[in-house]
């Protein structure tokens, strides 16, 4: 385990270490015109301000929740060891900020590439590609290094991989609200700026006439940036803590050994990969992303494959397990990629019915977004049955280890999937900065299809986030009933062996469960909704008030920060409760059925909410797509009847993908940890035994 250890904390040095060479590179790139760097550092002022109003908000919350671990978690201390409270407390308080680091992280640098990169596009999409990714790759690389350098220290300082469960639930909890946070913030902006600017007066995109604009542009650094940043790191976390939980109840050391050693060989693989990317002047922006991941997905193949070789007690049948679940993941990732690509079908279909009105844009895309969730839901499904029955003949317990690190397979390449993720809201930005820089329409172009290229690959890097939950969770389900038969145990009860749907405390679970992202994903959107409204009354008022800013007058500016601070105000006001709704429903579910309704509920809840949060993802990115396809020049292109009716659906679509669809799975997460972290308390204080 100490060489483990050794190699693990190396490749994470490695990682910061190029991580550390891709910044200073896109540093030293050319930044812009005066009026590029001047709207650059509103952005850049703007996400700093929302950052640190509601990291102050979260420190808050980390230091109540920490309070309560230390009187009530893993025991109640006047049952247990006060040293293992205090010791989940210091893991809780580690995973938090690591996890803010990780979204920090993400501001520094795509407030750094974004003005580089839309420099760089007045020289061609290669130059603008390559300062694009590698922003976003600095990104991907420290996320997963912070989260194995983590898991790997807590485990090696506290020796017990039931504390990691408190630092995963740390990296989730503060993961949950800077999602929904920067989610409510980015589609406030976003739906307002375009309802007002394309639908009621027919102006571009990112005209600076918008008061929204800027508020737009910090909304993807808060929620497709630092957002997206902590949730992929709670879900690599997730799914080590998983593996490592399950491992430790089934001894030996070599369990254990394979859990650090394919994370480490993922990040090897990410390094590789992401060093390797490349494109020519005239190439395919989306082919080039995808391609890095292919070589990532068959260098980490190959990796593991040498590693189980070489090691002694490394079992191939788990080597297959990991390798199924990362094949699966690339699968979900092209079949989205299906759904959502403008150079495909289903979303010429969708930008065709726009002709025919808006209603007709949002029926087309929640049909297809619906469809586009069986592809993924049978992968989740298969993958974890290919796991299980590979795995199951090893013995007891080693089913469920089977799934676990199938989900740690599928997040292997985690580090590629977060740079191609990080990259979309780089180059949005920067199409942005091009067109209020009045770079020209050239770079204009060459922004768009950079941009389009993100919005796919957010869409892909989504729901592969969403299918590694998937598998993440049904593990996370194995670690509950392993912690709920040890308190089961203790208290001489009999265990749980499976959850009967005929059991009426276990329906009882599945049904709230079930019903639970439906409501979080709904107060999520009214968030978006109210604050919304209220930035479009704003945006009337300065175009009424302002005298010269509808006409563009030279030297009249609207006030950015009044729009900026509505977001933000917004933003932070409805973060808490939808996250409090999925966490204390837990609490409520356990304290009156026991642990049987706690594994109905984390089962309702994982069927419920993977399928909502498929759904809502890829309609979004579909919606989106057609936009663009249409501004592209077809179907009629931009300022016609179909491009209108697409910005509605956009607008519709934006709360889907990047407020509500992704943090289900965050949720999802929350609430697995919860019950995991409660259990013997539930075993010990419940209503119906």
């Amino acid at each position: 385990m100490s060489f483990v250890y050794a190699v693990s904390l190396f490749t994470v040095l490695v990682a910061f270490a190029f991580a550390a060479y891709l910044f200073l590179w896109v540093r030293r790139q050319k930044e812009g015109n005066a009026r590029i760097m001047e709207v650059s550092a509103l952005i850049k002022a703007g996400a700093n301000t929302f950052m640190r109003r509601e990291y102050g908000i979260l420190a808050v919350f980390a230091c109540i929740v920490a309070a309560l671990i230390v009187l009530f978690l893993p025991k109640p201390f006047w049952q247990g060891d006060f040293s293992q409270n205090l010791a989940m407390m210091v893991a809780y308080l580690a995973g938090t900020i690591l996890s803010a680091i990780a979204g920090k992280i993400g501001i520094l640098v795509a407030t750094s590439a974004n003005a580089r990169t839309a420099e760089g596009a007045r020289q061609g999409i290669k130059p603008a590609f390559l300062i694009g990714f590698r922003g976003g790759a600095v990104m991907g690389l420290a996320v997963v290094g912070f989260s194995l350098l983590g898991v790997s220290l807590v485990l090696m300082l506290l020796g017990d991989s039931s504390i990691l469960l408190g630092f995963s639930f740390g990296a989730s909890s503060l993961a949950l609200f800077a999602k929904a946070g920067g989610g409510i913030f980015t589609k406030t902006a976003d739906v307002s700026a375009d309802l007002t600017g394309k639908v009621e007066l027919g102006i571009p995109e990112d005209d600076p006439r918008n008061p929204a604009v800027i508020a737009d542009n910090v909304g993807d650094k808060v929620g497709d940036g630092a957002g997206m940043g902590a949730d992929l790191f709670d879900s690599n976390v997730a799914a080590m803590t998983a593996a490592l939980v399950i491992a430790e109840g089934l001894g030996g050391a070599a369990n254990t050994m394979m859990v650090f050693c394919y994370a480490a060989l993922g990040l090897i693989a990410s390094i590789i990969g992401i060093a390797t990317a490349r494109i020519n002047q005239n190439g395919n922006p989306t082919r080039a992303l995808n391609s890095s991941t292919y070589v990532t997905t068959g260098l980490f193949i190959v990796l593991t494959a040498l590693a189980t070789a070489i090691f002694q007690g490394f079992s191939w049948r788990v080597w297959g397990a990991s390798t199924v679940g990362l094949l699966v993941g690339v699968i979900i990732g092209i079949t989205t990629d299906y759904f959502t690509d403008d150079s495909k079908p289903i979303v010429r279909r969708v930008a065709h019915a726009s002709h025919s009105g808006s209603a007709f844009t949002v029926l087309s895309g929640i049909s297809y977004g619906f469809i586009s969730v069986l592809p993924a839901m049978i992968g989740i499904a298969v993958s974890a049955l290919v796991a299980y029955k590979l795995c199951a003949p090893m013995g007891d317990g080693y089913a469920m280890y089977g799934i676990a690190m199938a989900a740690v397979g599928m997040l292997s390449i985690v580090g590629m999937i977060i740079s191609n993720d990080a990259y979309g809201p780089i180059v949005d930005n920067a199409r942005g900065l091009a067109e209020m820089g009045n770079l020209g329409e050239e770079t204009i172009r060459v922004a768009d299809e950079l941009d389009s290229a993100g919005n796919t690959v957010k869409a892909v890097t989504k729901g592969f986030a969403i299918g590694a939950a998937g598998l993440t969770v049904i593990s996370l389900l194995g670690a509950y009933m392993s912690e709920a038969n040890a308190a089961l145990i203790a208290a001489g009860r009999e265990i749980i062996t499976g959850f009967d749907v005929m059991n009426p405390l276990v329906f009882f679970g599945i049904l709230i469960g079930a019903a639970i992202p439906a409501v979080f994903s709904a107060m999520l959107m009214l968030g978006v909704d109210k604050n919304a409204q209220r930035m479009v009354e704003e945006i009337h008022r300065q175009f009424r008030e302002i005298r010269g800013l509808k006409e563009g007058k030279e030297g009249v500016q609207p006030d950015y920060g009044r729009c900026i601070h509505i977001a933000t105000s917004g933003a932070l006001m409805e973060l808490i409760p939808a996250g409090l709704v999925a966490i204390l429903s837990t609490m409520v579910v356990g304290f009156i059925g026991g642990p049987l309704a706690i594994g109905g509920f984390l089962l309702g809840n994982i069927v419920s909410g993977l399928l909502l949060a498929l759904f809502m993802s890829n309609a979004g990115g579909l919606w989106d797509n057609s936009k663009k396809y249409v501004e592209a020049g077809n179907e009629g292109g931009k300022g016609s009847e179909a491009h209108k009716a697409a910005v509605v659906g956009d607008t519709v679509g934006d709360p889907f993908k990047d407020t509500a669809g992704p943090s289900i799975n965050t949720q999802i997460t929350v609430v697995s940890l919860v019950a995991s972290l409660m259990s013997a308390i539930f075993v010990a204080y419940s209503l119906f035994r």
